[in-house]
């Protein structure tokens, strides 16, 4: 963890609680996935809640559902009217997440789709108000790009992991994820359509604004 536990643990005492689903999703992962550690958690799925109810948003894509923690986190912002749609590439872990959607009272909101996300996203046709990114690193920037291409004015995508574990701080570079963050995040912050801002929260998330 970047964060030194002591900070984290403050800073979680001082943010609202999860509600009973979310706790259910956390303890379920920590006990049965082997890659817990890929879960939004309380604290960013908080900050995900937050920045979804001030945006107000009519449909939201997310790029990698994994046990729907953060779907559910942002679909709370959700306007009457609003969708999620969630791309998950594992079977297996989208079956787990839609397990966790029906116990929603969200879950006529949320949309799972099965599959390579690169393939899924050009057929849907909508203006994404909101994008979450959060799966395979090494095509981020190509997320990014069929992302932005169907944003809405003044669209957000927010995307997760741009710290990589600290790897992207490592001269040189090591390992292919943390290139192809690096990558992303010197591609983004090159981009003229678009504000930036990172954000040090967890594995560092970079809020995207189109301009």
């Amino acid at each position: 963890m970047l964060i030194p536990n002591h900070i984290q643990m403050y800073a979680e005492q001082y943010t609202t609680s999860a509600n009973y689903l979310l706790e259910k999703i956390e303890k379920y992962t920590h006990q049965h996935h082997t890659q817990s550690e890929m879960l939004s958690g309380h604290l960013q799925g908080q900050f995900l809640r937050m920045i979804s109810c001030m945006i107000q948003p009519k449909r939201i894509l997310e790029i990698g559902s994994f046990m729907g923690y953060s779907a559910l986190c942002l679909s709370e912002g959700l306007t009457v009217d609003g969708y999620l749609h969630t791309i998950e590439l594992r079977e297996k872990d989208a079956s787990i997440a839609q397990g966790f959607f029906d116990e929603s009272p969200l879950k006529e909101k949320i949309i799972m789709h099965v599959g390579d996300a690169q393939n899924i996203i050009p057929t849907l046709n909508e203006k994404w108000d909101l994008v979450f990114i959060d799966a395979d690193k090494i095509n981020y920037i190509n997320y990014y790009e069929l992302a932005i291409t169907r944003l809405s004015e003044k669209g957000f995508i927010i995307a997760d992991n741009v710290l990589f574990h600290g790897e992207v701080f490592s001269k040189p570079i090591k390992g292919k994820n943390a290139i192809a963050i690096q990558a992303f995040n010197d591609h983004v912050s090159k981009d003229k359509r678009v504000h930036t801002t990172m954000v040090t929260l967890r594995d560092g998330l970079m809020l995207i604004q189109k301009k």
